[in-house]
């Protein structure tokens, strides 16, 4: 370890400086009253702290990846046996390193139901306008789902009206609904959100205006009885096989309450959208382009369809899997960093070619889980807790929609207030050393402050998303974290790999999005190299404990979307 990264520890393994601040405070002699020097006492621990970093280890993740994601896990989807396998597995090895169980019963488990929704898809999706017809099939032109929790989805000679972006956004002065009178309509939206203008929403990072839960929820508000989000790869970040195999076969969503909700929600390609604008006598490009300005207003196609599908209903049981390491502070062992990883993934649905059916999910997120498991059997070697206690929420239901860190957002251990930040580990590095990490969140909070200095420690630049058009901030579970006030963050792989080319890591990780993303291809392989993982399960490992040990929680910037949650949730618990 240089010198510089042991001084950085002297001076936040004691919390000797808050997040934010530019000098340390008075030392201060240590709980036992001993009167030696605050700096040798610093050092010591600073050594501790590394030895316990050696616990960090390719071959302790390997074996979780190899557990969880082999065949006899059948996918890890919500509420099925393997789902059930899992989180047993976990909480045993989470009970192994010497945590406790972490849930508000006193249980490993925070459990929660579900409702399964399955839809039988109709073959073909029939509509007419114009004295023309187009009949679309399943499965390579579109997909759908009921957005109901009923028996039956059903939609009888709706409208099509095409809205653009379908975004409603006071701040920037951005409403692509004008007023217009939407009830009973099926709404044809584009993917994504503006982003030829850094100024004009956040530019090329995509921003949860752009995901595909937002349309469908934007939809429901203006009374629409369906939605089609347009499909292309540029737009969604993933090709259309991503679609056919994430929404079809059973979908899982929170009982539903009082929301609006759409009767059908659907994606169609973009060649089978201009099918459909052109037999309205229009050409989606031109509609496209007249969506881009402030002024656009909805496009009523003057086509109809009907579609109907039986729904099979379930309710399933699953959990967020909660360890606990309490904090040795009396006045701040109330407050938390929580590392999260989500413990789901697809189960058993369609077969590849092949004939695999189970999506094992190895990289998506048997990775993630691996690293904060490894983070934690180090923060538990300290021969001292942090100052702040350490939760590891490994949550469930993620890819359903972040279901798992929504329902710990609404029933948290620890108030809003007092959670000092989220680190979130979704997916992991397999091809190797690199030069850089990416810091999906980097220029929202004081946390960057602090992965900064480490990863410069570890030889490493600090990069912004590098695929920030794909809107990683808003599709996983520190978005959870982070509507509720908490600073959050998702480390994610670097692609600048030493003793490669330039594009090669880009080359990788778009290959495993391509191929093997959401598919039962995202399996273990031998050839995977762990050194990548290691570095970055370190720089979560050291973040963690600077922010645990600090004197100040972290901070949103100053004007981030997510600083006025932070205020409200701060001031909650001072009037508590």
């Amino acid at each position: 370890m240089h010198r510089i990264y042991a001084l950085f520890l002297i001076l936040m393994v004691l919390g000797l400086s808050g997040c934010g601040g530019d000098e340390p405070a008075e030392p201060m002699a240590d709980d036992a009253g001993e009167s030696g020097s605050a700096a040798t006492a610093s050092m010591s621990d600073s050594a501790a702290a590394e030895n316990a970093a050696n616990e960090i280890t390719g071959d302790f993740m390997r074996d979780i990846i190899i557990e969880i994601s082999d065949d006899r896990y059948e996918g890890r989807g919500p509420g099925s046996r393997g789902d059930v396998m899992a989180r047993k597995y976990l909480a045993g090895r989470i009970a192994e390193l010497g945590l406790e169980p972490g849930a508000s019963d006193g249980s490993w488990e925070q459990k929660f139901d579900l409702v399964g929704v399955s839809a039988t898809q109709p073959d073909s999706w029939t509509f007419k306008g114009h004295d023309k017809s187009l009949t679309l099939k399943q499965w390579d032109q579109f997909i759908v789902s009921s957005g109901e929790q009923a028996d039956r989805a059903e939609v009888k000679d709706a409208e099509l009206v095409f809205v653009g972006y379908g975004i409603q956004a006071p701040e920037y002065d951005w409403d692509d609904f004008k007023g217009a009178d939407l009830k009973g309509k099926i709404l044809v939206i584009m993917n994504n959100d503006p982003d030829w203008d850094p100024e004009l929403f956040g530019g090329e990072t995509r921003l949860w205006y752009g995901r595909w839960d937002y349309k469908y929820l934007s939809a429901a508000k203006q009374g629409a009885v369906g939605a089609i989000i347009i499909h292309t790869n540029a737009s969604a970040g993933y090709p259309f096989q991503v679609v056919q195999t994430s929404w079809t076969g059973e979908q899982f969503e929170l009982p539903a309450g009082d929301e609006p909700r759409t009767k059908i929600n659907a994606w169609v390609t973009e060649d089978s959208a201009r099918k459909l604008v052109e037999m309205a006598g229009l050409d989606l490009d031109t509609l496209r382009e007249s969506a881009y300005n402030r002024d656009f207003e909805p496009v009523p196609l003057g086509i109809t369809t009907s579609i109907g599908m039986d729904v099979a209903l379930s309710r399933v049981e699953t959990a967020n899997v909660l360890g606990l390491i309490p904090g040795s502070d009396p006045e701040l062992k109330d407050e938390a960093v929580i590392y999260t990883a989500h413990h789901d993934h697809l189960g058993i649905g369609t077969p590849n070619e092949a004939g695999d059916k189970i999506y094992n999910g190895a990289m998506d997120n048997a990775s993630g889980v691996a690293q904060v498991l490894a983070i934690a059997k180090a923060i538990e070697a300290l021969p001292k807790a942090p100052r702040r206690s350490i939760l590891v929420a490994l949550v469930a239901a993620e890819e359903q929609g972040l279901l798992g860190s929504k329902w710990y957002a609404t029933h948290p251990t620890f108030p809003p207030g007092k959670i000092a930040a989220n680190l979130n580990y979704d997916g992991g590095n397999i091809w190797g050393h690199t030069h850089d990490v990416t810091f999906v969140g980097l220029g929202k909070s004081s946390i960057d402050n602090i992965v900064t200095m480490i990863a410069k420690e570890q030889g490493r630049v600090v990069k912004p998303d590098q695929f920030a058009d794909r809107g990683y901030f808003y599709r996983s579970d520190q978005f959870s974290f982070a509507k509720i006030g908490v600073p959050a963050m998702y480390l994610d792989t670097g692609t600048d790999f030493v003793d490669r080319p330039p594009e090669w890591g880009k080359q990788q990780v778009d290959h495993y999005t391509d191929v093997n993303y959401h598919q039962p291809s995202d399996e273990y392989d031998p050839s995977w190299n762990f050194d990548g993982m290691v570095s970055d399960a370190l720089l979560g490992y050291w973040t963690g404990l600077a922010i645990a040990n600090a004197d100040e929680m972290p901070t949103w910037n100053p004007g981030d979307e997510f600083e006025a949650a932070r205020i409200k949730a701060l001031r909650e618990v001072a009037e508590n």
